[in-house]
């Protein structure tokens, strides 16, 4: 039976873009594979690596623009951990910062013509959301011990009320890494898939001058949201944080 695209008809397949292919061969994907995702994780870390150690190697009282990027960064993220999670949390800020340039260089490099968006894919985000959720929970019981607890407590509540609000707070924090994981790769795909298609329309002469300017116009708001979600990704991170340093918030 001949396909839509075999028989001249318009096609577009804005998901072709979220397959993972390797990168020698045409073999099936196994653990151990070298893929398209390997290749611009890579990349990521390179791009960070080449802005925070190369950027910086020659530092100045006049900084280089490399530089005022890396400062840049560093200051805003630093002041983040220490507003969010106060002075306790800040001894943390490695691991926030990591976290944060991660995202954002992943989702920047996501937006460049024929990349791959690595934090389009669950796998990618379940991943960072489990190391936060696992890092937090472990640090809050060795810095709070049983006392951890207390947070599922709510003791401005009734005593009546407190069991059930006990239920839905351990409810709530458990489905923590799905809701941290979900709403970043959701955001990056659904984005990416929009652009897709409002390209393949700008192949039809009719339509083309509407769809390169609306390519433009969501092209423009997927950077916006490259950045918004690593940043929101990094704020909930210091919140849950918090909760660990600082012990129950009831």
């Amino acid at each position: 039976m001949a396909t839509e695209a075999e028989t001249g008809g318009f096609a577009i397949h804005p998901m072709d873009q979220f397959i993972v292919k390797p990168l020698f061969g045409d073999g099936p994907v196994q653990w151990y594979t070298v893929t398209n995702v390997t290749l611009w994780l890579a990349l990521t870390v390179l791009a960070i690596a080449a802005l925070l150690v190369l950027g910086t190697s020659r530092r100045a009282i006049v900084p280089s623009r490399s530089q005022s990027v890396a400062e840049l960064l560093y200051g805003f993220v630093y002041n983040m951990v220490e507003e969010v999670t106060g002075h306790d949390g800040v001894k943390y800020f490695p691991y926030v910062m990591t976290l944060f340039l991660f995202i954002l260089f992943a989702n920047l490099l996501g937006l460049l013509p024929m990349s791959f968006t690595t934090t389009s894919h669950v796998a990618v985000t379940v991943t960072l959301a489990l190391l936060v959720f696992v890092g937090v929970t472990v640090l809050g019981f060795i810095k709070n011990g049983v006392g951890f607890l207390g947070m599922f407590w709510v003791t401005s509540a009734p005593l009546a009320l407190r069991p059930v609000l006990a239920v839905i707070e351990v409810i709530s924090y458990f489905v923590r890494p799905v809701s941290h994981s979900i709403r970043l790769a959701g955001n990056l795909m659904a984005g990416h898939a929009v652009i897709k298609v409002f390209a393949g329309f700008a192949s039809m002469a009719i339509l083309s001058p509407v769809a390169i300017g609306a390519v433009t116009a969501i092209y423009g708001l997927e950077l916006l949201v490259a950045v918004v979600q690593a940043y929101v990704f990094t704020i909930l991170t210091c919140v849950y944080l918090r909760d660990a340093v600082g012990g129950a918030h009831h």
